[in-house]
């Protein structure tokens, strides 16, 4: 391995654009958000040193032996985030890159890609959710976070037109074009920069331009060494050796380099990453990471050690997931559509290793088809569903969830005869800090869930098994939330002496009950009492409030609280039903 000489930004730019430059299959995807990426800019801006690189480069000969990616070009967070396979049948040798991929694919993203992620109040399906943008550097002034001296910013074409006397946002991409020094003084002159009258600002925009002119053309920043053996695992113990600090490289990620390089009939990084794709689009979408698949993998093929320890991604392991994987990706998608018809997403788990007892469980009795419908599996479902929702509000995988995985997958192996061990599993962990009995207060303390809170959806889960989840139903305030302010309720003839408490305990499980999205649309802001009497058919209204656990009492605004206190008796009398076996 030597030291080459360094190149330019733009050299290297060009040849990752030719593909010159490929990612080999042992190396992770691109993790990078926008904050790491302008800063990295800001970096190259203040001459502060970015590291060296490492470039391993294979013969043609033998490149073929192996498997490489192209670069990522446009980063979608939903649609485009895996690289694509390279054509390899050309001549050339080829130059992979063992480490800098995060550094170059921002470098080429920011120069001649976008990105678009998600914004953060929008919903993830919502094809709105991700506007894309280009780099932009604001050429007239310093940002106000004082940690940055320049200010880069991530920007769609419509943001970036919003011009002030502060701010002039250059597309970071252009600079490709300006090659000499006399293309950066054309623009600014064209542009109006130099005419700016604030000399101060005209000096900036010049100073600014300038400095990225250099950083991309002038300046030889890319220091990298040259790899040229063809030996894989001299090659694999140089990459984990560069990538075992910080938070180059995850576990998974390793154990998906191994298997990548492993497998013998499959490509493990496509397969894995279309296998992800695919459950997370299961009913209202998951977000099951190659992290909880890399553990099933280990857990349903009865490995011993499941712990991410590089010792267990070992030959014989990968091979052994491998020759299984059709069978575990089976399990996996049929726990996760189960989980889904139990009205369960990626709103309201917490920890989808809970998902792998459920997998491991329909792996062990053959992988029957249609388990989530089938009328035979009626009591097995309703034993599925106690373990997976009393351990997901016990939180039993908050920590060390081997400590869990194992003694259940134990339990499953050799109790299953007869259905789901629930009873054996409650068993296992009675009296320790995994107990998944409810206790009175336990159940007391659910109704303290609020609106909007993660638990809420999965209580209304348990007190509403009539209700499909995967489908239209909606969160809705029995009492309307939009009444409760001091002026609406006195205005109603509360109290002020219940003001206060009307109003601290509205958003509480006893005032939620589960609608579908029509009647919820209907309902709006109609008192309880009155939406009732208009809306539910006389016939029908003992049905609702045996279904809603609507008490006999008097549901005026006035008497909220008694409404609330008898109908958390009749709530906690469902719940005990439901989570004590």
């Amino acid at each position: 391995m030597s030291f080459q000489t360094p190149l330019t930004i733009c050299e290297v730019i060009n040849d990752v654009h030719s593909k010159k430059y490929l990612l080999p299959s042992i190396q992770r995807e691109f993790v990078w958000g926008p904050e790491q990426i302008t800063m990295l800019f800001d970096s190259l801006m203040r001459n502060y040193p970015i590291n060296s690189f490492l470039f391993w480069k294979v013969p043609k000969e033998k490149a073929s032996e192996f498997k490489f990616y192209e670069f990522l070009r446009d980063y979608h967070q939903k649609d485009n985030k895996h690289n694509p396979k390279a054509n390899i049948s050309g001549s050339d040798d080829v130059m992979a890159v063992l480490d800098g991929q995060q550094r170059l694919t921002s470098l080429y993203i920011a120069l001649k890609g976008t990105y678009a992620n998600k914004i953060a109040y929008k919903k993830w399906d919502n094809p709105l959710a991700y506007p894309k943008k280009k780099l932009y550097i604001n050429l007239l002034g310093a940002p106000e976070d004082i940690s940055y001296k320049y200010e880069f910013e991530f920007l769609t074409e419509s943001e970036a037109t919003e011009q002030d006397d502060d701010h002039h946002w250059f597309p970071v991409g252009k600079i490709l074009d300006l090659k000499e020094l006399s293309d950066v003084m054309d623009y600014l002159i064209t542009s109006g920069l130099a005419a700016n009258p604030d000399k101060e600002k005209a000096q900036c925009a010049n100073r600014t331009l300038s400095k990225l002119h250099a950083v991309i053309h002038v300046n030889r920043i890319i220091s990298y060494y040259l790899e040229q053996s063809a030996e894989l695992d001299k090659v694999l113990n140089i990459f984990i050796r560069v990538n075992s600090g910080g938070t180059t490289l995850s576990y998974s990620d390793l154990l998906l380099s191994f298997a990548t390089a492993q497998w013998e009939t499959r490509d493990a990084r496509e397969e894995i990453n279309e296998f992800i794709d695919e459950i997370n689009q299961i009913g209202r979408g998951f977000n099951i990471s190659k992290d909880i698949v890399l553990k099933a993998c280990l857990v349903l093929c009865d490995i011993s050690d499941i712990s991410f320890k590089v010792d267990n991604f070992n030959r014989t392991n990968m091979l052994l997931i491998e020759k299984e994987w059709d069978n575990i990706t089976k399990a996996i998608r049929d726990a996760v559509t189960l989980i889904s018809s139990f009205g369960f997403s990626r709103e309201n788990i917490t920890s989808n290793n809970l998902m792998i007892p459920v997998a491991y469980y329909l792996k062990t009795i053959g992988l029957p088809n249609n388990f989530e419908t089938s009328t035979s599996r009626i009591g097995d479902r309703k034993n599925i569903k106690l373990w997976f929702v009393s351990a997901l509000l016990k939180r039993v995988f908050s920590f060390a969830p081997d400590g869990v995985l194992k003694p259940v997958r134990e339990i499953i192996k050799t109790q299953s005869a007869n259905g789901f061990p629930v009873d054996a599993i409650f068993a296992q962990f009675k009296g320790t800090n995994r107990a998944l009995q409810f206790t009175d207060d336990d159940i007391n303390n659910l109704l303290y869930s609020k609106y909007g809170h993660g638990d809420t959806l999965v209580i209304l889960s348990i007190l509403y098994p009539w209700a499909d989840l995967k489908h239209n139903f909606n969160v809705d305030h029995m009492f309307p939330k939009s009444e409760f302010t001091a002026k609406k309720l006195k205005a109603k003839g509360v109290p002020d002496s219940k003001v206060d408490d009307f109003i601290a305990n509205h958003n509480y499980i006893g005032n939620l009950q589960l609608l579908e999205t029509i009647p919820n649309i209907e309902k709006k802001a109609m008192d309880f009492d009155a939406w009732l009497s208009q809306k539910v058919p006389a016939g029908e209204l003992p049905d609702y409030k045996k279904k809603h656990y609507v008490p006999n009492v008097t549901l005026d605004f006035s008497s909220f609280d008694v409404f609330l206190e008898e109908r958390e008796k009749l709530l906690i009398k469902k719940l005990e039903t439901e989570l004590r076996n």
